[in-house]
């Protein structure tokens, strides 16, 4: 995913739909009153969102949503909260929820940012992921990569202490800058001796182990809320 900070300003990030097939479109015509969420400036409810008392994880920028939904089928005892922009991804990731009959996922199809100023409570998360975001690997573009010191300042505020925020790249620059946003905030300590093995709820996507095959690395980075 991109960074919204800096997608804020273009507005046409926040617009932008993909080549949407008839079954994505169907999928969000069908989906989004089941398990969407509408953006509105305005605190959002997550325990009448998703009618229980649950721990809640967000993600933000699912993709096309496949991990998303094999974790919320796998870990039934969590609420999941998905931000993605890609409306191709948020009409399969509705797919996938009603093909699975997932009850404890809702998504949100909207700028991140702009969801965590104004829907987001502080301390209401007791987990985020951010999986593979776009690592924008040429240097000059570097300024787009979602996490940035910003961008974490406002997400940590959203986040329980003793929540947990987990990143995961297969771009090594781009390791080695999460791992130093996460250090510098005051607010986060490392929950292992720096990078982390993959927690079990995240799964080894199909890509991902051709990467592993091929020598490729992946790091998974996770910090706790102090």
């Amino acid at each position: 995913m991109e960074n919204p900070a800096f997608n804020r300003a273009i507005r046409s990030f926040v617009l932008r739909q993909g080549h949407l097939t008839a079954s994505q479109q169907r999928a969000i015509d069908e989906g989004m009153p089941r398990w969407g969420i509408e953006y509105q400036p305005q605190a959002l409810d997550l325990t009448q969102a998703f009618g229980r008392e649950a721990p809640k994880i967000l993600e933000i920028g699912f993709g096309m949503g496949t991990a998303t939904a094999e974790i919320a089928a796998a870990n039934t005892q969590n609420d999941y909260l998905g931000i993605e922009v890609h409306s191709p991804g948020v009409g399969n990731l509705f797919k996938l929820i009603a093909e699975q009959n997932l009850s404890n996922l809702r998504l949100i199809r909207h700028d991140a940012v702009e969801v965590m100023d104004n829907m987001l409570p502080d301390a209401c998360l007791d987990g985020v992921h951010i999986f593979f975001p776009d690592p924008w690997h040429k240097k000059r573009h570097n300024k787009r990569r979602l996490i940035q010191a910003p961008f974490i300042e406002k997400l940590v505020k959203k986040i329980k202490p003793g929540g947990y925020l987990h990143a995961a790249t297969d771009w090594e620059d781009y390791a080695i800058q999460i791992m130093e946003v996460f250090s510098n905030n005051a607010e986060l300590q490392n929950s292992a001796d720096g990078y982390a093995p993959r927690p079990a709820y995240r799964p080894l996507t199909k890509f991902e182990a051709r990467g592993i095959r091929l020598g490729h690395g992946v790091w998974d980075i996770v910090f706790l809320r102090k």
